[in-house]
């Protein structure tokens, strides 16, 4: 347990100076309000994690009375589980402790990056949001005051491109490019551009990256296309993001009984 804690310790990274990061910011886009919020949550639970893993190491040593809090924690590090108490603060995830931690420590990157100039990245990681749908809806925001279009007339147009993260040099002009999305159920065809049948043993194969921009709703298309949900995680239910509408050439019906849906996290 000890050699867990100081791991987690030494690699926990400074939690972010909102008040600096405030600062070098003129205008406040619905982007720069999603990483605002975003710095805050991260440092509400990184926070949490390093006072309960002080207190831990303080009650180890000897110094402090172990309090079933204490106690709880301790286990959870020896089971390789995520604390309760440090679930609660964070995101939907089914990892256990070292792969949840090593995700954590990506997202705290991902965000610095963002955070260094506000200039949104060439693709974004929308499975590393506490909050996916915040950043979805910024995108429609910024375009209905770009374009002064009402916000309740808008939905997402979602292009699945035939580009993988790497090919990504800029942001788009308008919307954004996002990666790391997973498809259940079924998987996509890059050279048709539509849904198709999942091969044996993939349960859950990765998208290339989605070109996301807000259209007004009466431009949306109708036809050969499956609702697809969005979800945090396999469990599904709660986790709902959103829908994207995806191309098919076969019959909604089929995607809908196969419970075919996208992750952004397996």
């Amino acid at each position: 347990v000890k050699s867990v804690l100081d791991e987690i310790l030494e690699k926990l990274p400074e939690s972010f100076n909102m008040h600096e990061i405030m600062g070098k910011v003129e205008e406040r886009t619905p982007y720069v309000v999603v990483a605002f919020q975003e710095c805050e949550r991260t440092n509400i639970l990184t926070a949490e994690i390093k006072r309960s893993l002080k207190e831990l190491n303080l009650g180890l040593k000897g110094e402090l009375t172990i309090t079933a809090d204490m106690e709880e924690i301790s286990n959870a590090l020896f089971f390789d589980i995520v604390p309760a108490t440090w679930a609660a603060l964070a995101y939907p995830s089914l990892f256990s402790l070292g792969a949840w931690f090593s995700d954590l420590l990506l997202r705290i990157r991902e965000l610095e990056a963002w955070s260094a100039d506000f200039a949104l990245p060439s693709a974004v990681w929308l499975g590393g949001f506490f909050n996916p749908q915040s950043f979805l809806t910024a995108i429609m925001q910024s375009m209905a005051r770009k374009n002064e279009w009402p916000l309740d007339k808008m939905c997402l147009a979602v292009e699945v491109t035939k580009k993988n993260r790497e090919d990504m040099t800029s942001a788009p002009r308008e919307g954004a490019y996002i990666h790391g999305l997973y498809m259940e159920g079924a998987r996509w065809e890059k050279n048709s551009g539509i849904i198709t049948d999942a091969r044996l043993k993939e349960l859950t194969p990765g998208m290339p990256v989605v070109f996301i921009k807000a259209i007004p709703v009466d431009r949306q298309e109708t036809k050969n296309i499956y609702e697809c949900p969005v979800y945090k995680t396999r469990s599904r239910g709660p986790t709902y993001v959103w829908t994207f509408n995806l191309k098919t050439k076969e019959k909604r019906a089929k995607w809908i009984l196969a419970g075919v849906a996208v992750l952004l996290q397996v």
